[in-house]
């Protein structure tokens, strides 16, 4: 297959692209893309010297699931190799099946495009080391572009459903942690799985530590998503989880995107734990413990650096994408430096003890024994989380390249390097001197009291701006010196930034 068909359709560390065809969009994972896919990775795992006898195969609840399990499986057989079928399941499942050797599993491929509309699909791939990166999955996709022969052996699929093993040591962890079988009773704790793959978690994981989950909502899989798009992070979807918790009387809500490697909550007066509040309640965890460094995307609040920093911690900000993110905990640890949670804004976040694996259930799993905790004490969820210091005003604004534009990543790059050059001639700019990407310029109390971060989209011809403040209208006022920077770059089409400016 051709190699610049398959190099579109990667998405940072796997692969996605339209999978049911619909007005305006054509196919672009076909079944052609799919079998070269899965033959280029056996491949790769080759490459690695990694032999398996078998290939574990799961999927969420997408309604072109089918079709693309039939083409993994028949690229996992054609290639010699056995295929285990372990139905709808989660991502991080589909890597926990790895370490427990149940199936004799050498590796696994999760059908899945995590939050994306209901057309699009994708792939996911594992060994018993974790998912590949990028760089991995551009040379997954080259090889992927061979000509492919069957291989005249006989292969035996079979059955393989390892998440109620998956679910049990969710169950077990909380119950070792709080040193009861039922530690949960007399909690109402509700489930927004969105109609993904998460619905799962009431039943297997909170009823059986005794919690009451009556009020959860959308757990029965569906992949037309008919309710809300399953992802943490859209308003929406919040939005019901708050109402469904506020008219439950829940103590408790709990969000997961489609596939489960990613959840936000809502505690009892129906206020979202998102976002850096997410990520202060997991430092607030692990900190406690041992100490260490705390590993966050770039668009953090300096909130969170002050909470982590009086916790005893350190705080890294380092660029966007989850495996960014855990690769460079996981970088730190090898040299020697602690790092005990690496976490995006996205509601990726991932434990030095779980494999710096980037799972929601293991998460919500990990906040189910904090809720326990403070329970014995006395004390409520959001207790350990009220001393974080939250900026006034928090904003996203993503601006254009032009259509024109041909090679809009040095384009970008141009633009990031002269406000660079412009805000180390200002005195009331000041570049964050430990900013990983993009550029990041703050301002005095006087004169807006936040800052700006520009960057560049990973995949996309768009610059994402983020603003915060501490003082009202203060967005505004660095907004409007961040236009003037870009002002002369006709390059860009700055239309949502003038919006954004005239709106508030």
């Amino acid at each position: 297959m051709d190699y610049e068909k398959l190099k579109r359709l990667k998405s940072g560390s796997d692969v996605r692209g339209v999978a049911v065809a619909s007005e305006g969009k054509n196919i672009t994972l076909t079944d052609e893309a799919v079998y070269c896919i899965v033959r280029g990775f056996i491949e790769w795992l080759k490459n690695k010297n990694i032999a398996p006898e078998a290939i574990a195969v799961g999927h969420d609840v997408r309604i072109s699931s089918d079709r693309i399990e039939k083409k993994v499986t028949e690229a996992i057989n054609d290639a010699g190799l056995n295929a285990a079928l372990c139905g709808l399941c989660s991502t991080p499942s589909m890597f926990m099946l790895l370490k427990s050797g149940k199936g004799n599993c050498g590796a696994s491929i999760m059908i899945t495009a995590s939050h994306l509309p209901y057309d699009r699909n994708g792939l996911k791939f594992f060994t018993p080391d974790g998912g590949p990166d990028g760089s991995d999955i551009d040379e997954i996709l080259r090889l992927a572009s061979a000509e492919w022969q069957k291989a005249n052996v006989r292969t035996k699929n079979f059955t393989l459903d390892y998440m109620p093993d998956y679910c049990l040591s969710l169950v077990e962890k909380v119950r070792a942690a709080c040193g009861e079988d039922y530690p949960l009773k007399g909690k109402k704790i509700i489930v927004d799985a969105g109609n993904g793959a998460g619905g799962f978690f009431a039943d297997s994981v909170l009823k059986p530590l005794g919690a009451d989950t009556q009020g959860s909502i959308f757990l029965q899989p569906d992949g037309t998503f008919p309710n809300h798009i399953p992802n943490p992070e859209d308003k929406t979807a919040i939005g019901f989880l708050q109402r469904a918790v506020l008219e439950s009387k829940a103590d408790l809500g709990i969000i997961f995107d489609t596939d489960v490697d990613r959840a936000g909550a809502v505690d009892d007066e129906g206020n979202e734990i998102n976002r850096n509040d997410l990520i202060a309640l997991a430092s607030a965890m692990v900190l406690k413990e041992k100490g260490g460094t705390v590993v966050t995307d770039s668009v953090t609040s300096d909130g969170l650096t002050a909470f982590i920093q009086k916790l005893g911690g350190k705080h890294v900000r380092f660029k966007r994408g989850y495996k960014n993110v855990i690769n460079e905990a996981q970088r730190r640890c090898d040299a020697g430096e602690f790092c005990p949670l690496a976490a995006e804004t996205s509601g990726h976040v991932a434990f030095y003890d779980n494999y710096f694996l980037d799972d929601g259930a293991y998460l919500v799993t990990r906040i189910l024994i904090c809720l326990a905790e403070q329970t014995k004490a006395g004390k409520k969820l959001k207790s350990l989380i009220e001393e974080l210091p939250r900026p006034l005003e928090e904003d996203e604004v993503r601006i254009t390249f032009l259509p024109e534009v041909r090679d809009f990543r040095a384009e970008g790059n141009k633009i990031i390097e002269n406000i660079k050059a412009e805000a180390e001639k200002d005195d009331k700019m000041r570049l964050a001197p430990d900013n990983y990407e993009g550029v990041k310029v703050s301002f005095p109390e006087d004169d807006g009291d936040g800052w700006f971060l520009v960057r560049m989209s990973v995949h996309d011809p768009v610059m994402p701006i983020n603003f915060e403040s501490n003082k009202k209208g203060g967005n505004k006022a660095i907004a409007k010196k961040l236009s003037a920077l870009l002002s002369p770059f006709a390059s860009l089409d700055k239309t949502n930034l003038d919006k954004f400016i005239q709106k508030i």
